[in-house]
């Protein structure tokens, strides 16, 4: 049986203890009313009893008083003293027929003559026992509670007279009730605590119970920090509204909310400032939704708003628009303003899929294609990117593999030096082989072992195997390894390095270290810092893609790089440019040798480019005009032996040809 709600119990809890405590008070009343009146009359009947026989054993005449004589003097006196004394008000004499003959009150004295027969005075006379009673006064100037004692007097063994005493016990009586009552109703008080005392600890319990209760239903289906429905309750609300397609003819969409760097927040304000967020945008979505729609957070910074009973896409199409107009807002936490971007992916029922996790599913996949194409857009589910994820879920597979069994590969693209056309080094490019044995290229693989948090392993790896390979070409030759930013933050970039020039014996001078402006725009003085250190060991560090960052004619006073590498993307526009571009590569080249920096510039293809370079001075070339990337047992076969060939040879104005 399913359990009464709290306040029903509640107010059951209470009935009872009314009723019981209504009996407990009704019951004590009547028992102390009753205790009352038994004591009282022991006492009053006693009192009453004492005095009458006091009075007969003072006055001596009571005989001669019965038969209708006057009192004497003496007990006319006596009579006088004790009527205004003690409790008693009245005193009164009958006579053997029970007729009173003297009645005396606290004001008078009456002499009465065959008045009223009194049926009391006559019994006693008949039992020759004194006769007690205790009543209410019923009659005008009787108090309220009174005591009455019929005592015969005998003479030679027989009644002569009947002495009456009457007893105020009014003020007594009304004591006795309220020390009575206050006992009873300090009774009833002790009782209702110790009923109210464990009610109100059960109440409490069983409040805290039900309101613990209620939050671990509501946890059950809600996200913790925002509110916000979880994934279990969406797929429910995503069903049922599923349901509802065939009837109404209407859609039903997904909208899948990712927001872009999310872990730059975290870093940058830590987990309050992502926290606050994360708790902002719930806001914002609630506020945007109808009572139909559903908005909910499946973990980390993804959530989802379920848009219901539409018509037409277009409809999806536009309320997704104003999801991202409105999401985009700059947030301020504490004194800094935060402006996030957001990319959503958004797939429509039924054409996307007909129930609840096809349909999410499809629009984790445009959310994805929206990643992919840059962050910060809108992107509708398409069929194409099932393949796509297909492909991606494979390539993961394959990344996980090798990164496991390294089965990863390193490939070296040789750097000249452009004036001597000699050759000075090479630049190890990690490659990871196909299925099929073909290489898939590192602009697709990288980013997704960043995603998957394995650029680090991959980085390490890398690192040693180049230097491992260097280690065996002649002295003069270097190899540069490209680190990314995230094998800066766990703090082992130095203890690997040293390790993997330990391990292969190779100089540190001879290995360069490519970083680019986007690790130094993160975290640049921890980052300079331990570059300085790296520095110190003698191993060059080289500023890579340079001229593609907004920032990086500044870093170039803040650390002095050892090289800088012009991005390839220069040689691209050269051809199409032309004098601008020129121009352009020209000054960074001045720049550098002011500097004192070595400049090397990538993607060289054409004899034209080289011309140009050989110009402007450049200090090293490196693009498939002199070399493709290659594989280490290739490097010692072939490029080491054209290379010193070319050198022996003393042509100094022969370029070498491209391999």
């Amino acid at each position: 049986m399913a359990a009464l709600p709290l306040t029903v119990a509640l107010w059951r809890y209470v009935a009872a203890l009314l009723v019981v405590l209504g009996v407990l008070v009704g019951g004590t009343y009547v028992i102390v009313k009753q205790t009352t009146d038994y004591l009282l009359y022991r006492d009053a009947t006693r009192a009453a009893e004492l005095w009458a026989n006091y009075l007969a054993d003072n006055v001596g005449d009571l005989e001669q008083i019965a038969a209708g004589k006057a009192p004497s003097p003496a007990s006319l006196t006596f009579l006088a003293t004790v009527r205004t004394s003690g409790l008693v008000f009245r005193y009164a004499i009958y006579n053997r027929d029970g007729y009173p003959m003297l009645v005396v009150d606290r004001d008078k004295v009456t002499s009465v003559n065959r008045s009223e027969v009194n049926p009391i005075a006559v019994e006693a006379v008949k039992s020759g026992k004194a006769i007690v009673d205790a009543k209410e006064g019923r009659v005008a100037g009787e108090p309220a509670y009174l005591a009455q004692a019929y005592v015969p007097a005998l003479v030679n063994g027989k009644p002569a007279a009947v002495i009456a005493a009457y007893v105020d016990l009014s003020v007594e009586r009304q004591t006795y009730f309220w020390s009575f009552l206050l006992a009873a109703v300090s009774l009833c008080v002790l009782t209702a605590l110790s009923f109210s005392v464990p009610a109100i600890a059960w109440y409490r319990r069983t409040r805290e119970k039900e309101q613990a209760d209620r939050r671990i239903q509501f946890l059950a289906h809600h996200d913790v920090l925002t509110g916000l429905a979880n994934r279990e309750r969406l797929i429910d609300h995503l069903e049922a509204s599923l349901a509802l397609i065939s009837s109404n003819s209407h859609l039903v969409a997904v909208h899948f909310i990712d927001i872009d760097h999310f872990k730059q927040v975290n870093d940058t304000f830590g987990h309050d400032g992502g926290d606050f967020m994360l708790a902002t945008i719930g806001e914002r979505l609630r506020a945007m939704t109808r009572v139909e729609d559903m908005v909910a957070r499946l973990g980390g910074d993804e959530f989802v708003v379920v848009q219901s009973s539409f018509a037409e896409k277009r409809q999806a199409e536009e309320f997704s628009r104003r999801l991202a107009m409105v999401l985009q807002a700059p947030m301020r936490f504490k004194d800094h303003e935060i402006a996030p971007t957001f990319t959503i992916g958004v797939a429509v029922a039924p054409a996307d899929g007909t129930n609840a996790e096809r349909l999410l599913k499809s629009a984790d996949l445009a959310l994805y294609a929206g990643k992919m194409a840059g962050r910060d857009c809108i992107r509708f589910f398409s069929p194409d990117m099932d393949e796509a994820m297909r492909r991606r879920v494979a390539l993961e597979q394959l990344i996980r593999s090798a990164a496991a069994s390294g089965n990863f590969v390193v490939h070296y693209q040789p750097v000249f030096e452009i004036a001597k056309n000699q050759l000075v080094g090479f630049e190890a490019l990690v490659r990871l082989p196909g299925p099929d044995g073909a290489l898939i290229p590192p602009a697709e693989f990288l980013p997704l072992a960043e995603e998957l948090r394995l650029i680090d392993t991959l980085g390490t790896w890398v690192l040693r195997e180049a230097c491992r390979t260097a280690a065996a070409w002649p002295k003069e030759l270097t190899v540069a390894v490209n680190l990314s930013p995230s094998q800066f933050y766990d703090g082992s970039l130095e203890g690997n390095i040293t390790d993997a020039l330990k391990e292969s014996g190779l100089e540190p001078h001879r290995l360069e270290l490519e970083i680019t402006e986007t690790l130094l725009m993160r975290n640049s003085d921890a980052t300079i810092a331990t570059l300085r250190r790296l520095k110190a060991k003698r191993l060059a560090v080289v500023m890579d893609d340079f001229g593609t960052g907004f920032s990086s004619l500044s870093y170039l006073w803040k650390f002095p790089f050892d090289k800088i590498k012009i991005d390839k993307s220069f040689m691209e526009s050269f051809a199409k440019s032309g004098g601008d571009v020129a121009t352009v590569v020209k000054t960074m080249i001045a720049l550098g040798r002011e500097m004192n920096m070595r400049v090397t510039v990538e993607g060289v293809e054409t004899a034209e480019q080289v011309d140009f370079l050989c110009r402007a001075h450049a200090d090293q070339v490196q693009g498939f005009y002199f070399g493709a990337p290659v594989p280490a047992a290739q490097v010692e076969a072939d490029i080491l032996n054209r290379g010193h060939k070319s050198a022996d040879s003393g042509d100094g104005g022969q370029r070498i040809p491209s391999l």
